[in-house]
């Protein structure tokens, strides 16, 4: 059967990875590793983000002595990465494919120069047959700077790499309609623009990994909100990954349906780039309500009642309404000096033009 999407950016969580005592489950990582390879012959491009490092590295060092949450982070994952990365590359070797580790960190999608330099990377190892598996360098990142977790990496995988649909495997079959230990709780099977979930996510989190669906929901809408297709779906049931992306009608799962307007490249960079905010600016009433129109509109300085922080000319900035509510990123088109100069005036130029603005 032909495949619906050719290129897809695939999360497997920590808890799909390790089995209760924190090891690795050799047996479900080979699983996957032997749907990967048949997805590739049937012509999808896969790109796979990976956590379990930290897990794995648990269950091989007994520290001496108390260690801190980030020094933990920086022992395990040196040594599980490691473990990690050889126990992919071995499973592959045996279906002839060719793997290839990157490490990143959050710093090094906040400049767009990081971010293409990144971007260039995988694509040559794509175009070269190359399996491009991506994790977090948690011994060079600190907590302030860490990613959420592997979930918030993979929705920037899968922007950055223009990925036609993320999958992201957990342990459990999807978002449910009420408590997933309750009997007559049941999945949500598609999850279209706007629709409330907050009374169904529960924000607690998992076992071995940083995150819970409140990530995962929070991430899948952004990303659907880019055009790309997401699933969330049981990474511990046989076939998942041939299942979803082959037969996607008959899987259990939770699909976030893409919206049908294009992104550009530009703008999927900015969308998740509200992390390496500079500073904001507040707007008034009448600039809000042209920003949510449906023509495509710049922010001028005649809209624009505040500015916070010192930032430079390309910084990215936040973009906040009357009510106090973030409603979208930008990169800006001068710096904080000029735009308080600017503020409130007609016929200049835009502080944010329409090309670099992402509305939330």
């Amino acid at each position: 059967m032909k495949p619906a999407f050719t290129r897809v950016a695939v999360k497997v969580g920590s808890n799909v990875l390790t089995r209760a005592d924190g090891t690795l489950d050799v047996t479900r990582m080979s699983a996957l590793v032997d749907q990967i390879a048949e997805l590739r012959q049937a012509g999808v491009e896969i790109i796979l983000i990976s956590s379990g490092a930290v897990a794995s590295g648990r269950s091989e060092v007994r520290p001496r002595g108390r260690l801190d949450s980030v020094d933990q982070r920086q022992l395990f994952s040196a040594v599980g990465q490691a473990k990690l990365i050889n126990r992919y590359y071995e499973l592959f070797r045996e279906h002839g494919i060719t793997v290839g580790q990157v490490l990143t960190t959050k710093e090094n999608f906040g400049t767009r120069r990081h971010y293409l330099n990144q971007k260039n990377c995988m694509t040559v190892m794509l175009a070269n047959d190359v399996i491009p598996i991506v994790n977090e360098n948690d011994t060079i990142s600190v907590s302030e700077l860490m990613f959420t977790d592997n979930d918030e990496l993979s929705g920037l995988i899968a922007s950055m790499m223009d990925a036609r649909a993320l999958v992201i495997l957990s342990n459990v079959d999807g978002i449910f309609d009420g408590p997933p230990s309750s009997p007559g709780s049941a999945i949500i099977r598609e999850i279209g623009h706007g629709e409330d979930l907050s009374p169904y996510i529960q924000a607690s989190r998992s076992n071995f990994g940083r995150g819970g669906m409140l990530t995962k929901t929070t991430i899948a809408r952004k990303v659907a909100d880019e055009g790309i297709t997401v699933f969330i779906a049981n990474g511990r049931r046989e076939h998942i990954l041939v299942d979803l992306l082959l037969h996607p009608a008959d899987t259990l799962c939770t699909r976030f349906i893409p919206s049908p307007t294009p992104v550009s490249s530009v703008k999927k960079w900015i969308a998740h780039s509200e992390g390496f905010a500079k500073g904001e600016i507040h707007i008034n009433q009448a600039a809000t309500q042209l920003l949510n129109a449906d023509k495509a509109m710049s922010i001028l300085p005649v809209g624009v009642t505040g500015v916070e922080g010192e930032f430079e000319k390309d910084d990215i900035i936040r973009v906040v309404d009357h009510q106090g509510r973030m409603v979208g990123i930008g990169r800006v088109n001068c710096d904080s000096r000029q735009a308080r100069e600017a503020m409130g005036k007609h016929g200049k130029r835009p502080v944010v033009h329409y090309d670099y603005l992402y509305i939330e």
